[in-house]
């Protein structure tokens, strides 16, 4: 087992003027003569600090020359050490440039044109500024280059394993092309992390510029998909005091907090996607990460240093996390965008087997299977879409229909959609399936229509966020402290996730479009849950118009399970 960096060490770089430097200390005595305190004793000494001065400041200077200088539009100009230029100027790395960072938002939103590639460096120029900045405010953290430069790899190598259209190809496309199979792009992007360091030689690139191998490989692993006892499944007792970690020890662990805050959200991943989804989208963005890098503070806490931030910014970071709601219901569950993503998905599932990658050794793969062979996946990108619409083989006419219906903007058409309540939303899948046979019941194929459901939150599910995140005061910045909600304001949301269900039709014809709408709206009604707002209850349609003949003619509003009325126009 990797043993963690105990004690904290300056960068090392192997240069020629360090060691001259040392071969001129040896050899110091030699040149100055007997200790006898004589004026050319004294000037040789002088002349021998002057040559390595003089030797140190030239590589210096030569160092500062490779680093490079990238024009963002979002952070502006960001200078990045030369190692992460290597990285980046590998085929692994640019691979990112065909990876969109909204995916098929880009069918909805013409200005989310933007990719993964822009964003990887994004978040590594920001996991620099902020550890830097937390080095300068607080120098007895002793945070060395060494730890500044792991951090801003795993920021920029943290979203290496994302398949074509980010999210779609591990959140939709695997789930149904291999049930069961449990997988999360983070692990592929260890995989494609290891997988770029030995194809493109940078061990000892790695070596030559500080770190310490395979210590500082196993941190920035950790950095980007966490401990590697959880992700591996290895049998043990976690106790309080147990620290996970191997690459770094408890003394660091505000580091793991910079890329993948874990705990509370807050990291420079989120800052990053935010500033540049929001210039992408036309949506503002309320959030200034720079003002957060200002105030941002290590403390310790029951047993670990935290990043924590001044009490007077919580209204701040509910706004971040209200940004972060904001994007998801306009944007990212947008209507058109969910039934676009679930398309292709769904075209992809039936041209799986007919693409064919190669991987290492010759070894064939297909879209589902490519993951699993990182030579193969460097080369499963976005153009995967193109592949399949402009293929002349039949065996993807399935596929290629679906995908034509896309650009056409023939998407399936959306009847109706409803809210169900965040302890509701297990019974989802069992009341999909009583969907889909009360339409067979009424003559419609299940086949024809696509119930999806869409959850919106602050980023911990229904629990408010910033329960988990420390603050400290101007008056004792060493003491780290949760703030109660009812300290805050009266006025913030007490409900911090909602789940949308969308009934959506492939087919165009109206009559059966409008039998299915009745049928959704019945079935709204007969869970509690707000009927759409183009139905009317069962009990205003009255039996002659009840498809199922269950209408009780009552004319009081309906009831739900949490004694709310249900109205006819969902509100």
């Amino acid at each position: 087992m990797v043993q963690p960096d105990d004690q904290p060490k300056a960068l090392v770089f192997d240069d020629p003027g360090m060691r001259l430097n040392n071969q001129l200390s040896s050899s110091r005595g030699e040149l100055s003569g007997p200790e006898d305190g004589s004026s050319s004793g004294e000037q040789r000494n002088h002349f021998l600090q002057k040559i390595q001065h003089s030797i140190r400041k030239l590589w210096k200077m030569a160092e500062q020359g490779q680093h490079k200088v990238f024009n963002d539009p979002i952070h502006g100009h960001m200078t990045l050490h030369p190692l992460l230029v290597k990285i980046i100027d590998t085929p692994q790395f640019q691979r990112l440039r065909n990876i969109k960072q909204l995916g098929g938002a880009y069918f909805v939103y013409p200005g989310a044109s933007h990719n993964r590639f822009e964003h990887s460096i994004g978040v590594g120029h920001l996991a620099g500024e902020l550890a830097k900045a937390l080095h300068a405010t607080q120098p007895e953290l002793l945070i060395t280059e060494r730890d500044i430069l792991c951090v801003q790899i795993a920021g920029l190598c943290h979203d290496l394993g994302h398949g074509p259209f980010s999210h779609l190809y591990d959140g939709t496309f695997i789930p149904e092309a291999r049930p069961g199979h449990e997988w999360r792009h983070e692990d592929a992007s260890v995989q494609m992390f290891y997988h770029l360091v030995e194809r493109n030689g940078l061990q000892q690139e790695m070596e030559r510029y500080g770190l310490v191998l395979p210590v500082d490989l196993t941190f920035i692993e950790e950095m980007i998909a966490g401990p590697l006892k959880k992700r591996q499944g290895e049998p043990h007792t976690e106790t309080v005091d147990e620290w996970p970690y191997e690459g770094r020890s408890k003394d660091k662990s505000f580091l793991y907090e910079i890329v993948a805050n874990k705990p509370n959200g807050i990291d420079v991943d989120k800052f990053d996607y935010f500033a540049r989804d929001c210039h992408h989208l036309g949506i503002r963005n309320n959030f200034d990460h720079l003002r957060y890098f200002r105030f941002a503070r290590v403390c310790e806490m029951d047993g670990q240093k935290h990043i924590c931030s001044r009490d007077k910014e919580v209204n701040n970071l509910y706004d971040m996390f209200h940004t972060r709601y904001s994007l998801h219901r306009r944007a990212y569950q947008h209507s058109v965008n969910n039934i676009v993503q679930f398309m292709i998905a769904e075209a992809f599932v039936k041209a799986d087997e007919h693409i064919q990658i190669e991987g290492s050794g010759g070894e064939m793969f297909t879209l589902s299977t490519a993951k699993d062979n990182m030579e193969a996946y460097t080369k499963l990108t976005d153009d995967v879409f193109n592949q399949i619409l402009n293929s002349s083989d039949q065996g993807l006419d399935e596929a290629r229909e679906i995908l034509q219906r896309i650009i056409t903007r023939n998407h399936y058409k959306l009847l109706a959609e409803t809210k169900c309540k965040p302890s509701q939303i297990k019974m989802f899948p069992r009341w999909k399936e009583a969907l889909l046979s009360d339409l067979q019941d009424d003559r419609l194929n299940p086949e024809d229509f696509v119930v999806l459901d869409s959850t919106m939150d602050y980023g911990r599910k229904d629990k408010d966020p910033i329960e988990k995140v420390y603050f400290y005061s101007k008056r004792d910045p060493t003491r780290a402290f949760h703030i109660p909600r009812e300290r805050v304001s009266s006025l913030l949301p007490t409900c911090f996730s909602e789940t949308l269900i969308r009934f959506y039709c492939k087919k165009t014809d109206e009559e059966p479009l409008e039998r299915a709408r009745v049928c959704f709206g019945y079935w709204c009604e007969d869970r509690g849950l707000p009927v759409p707002r183009m139905e009317r209850t069962r009990a205003q349609r009255g039996p002659a118009e009840d498809p199922h003949g269950q209408g009780g003619g009552q004319e009081a509003p309906q009831q739900n399970p949490e004694g709310e009325q249900v109205l006819a126009d969902g509100n």
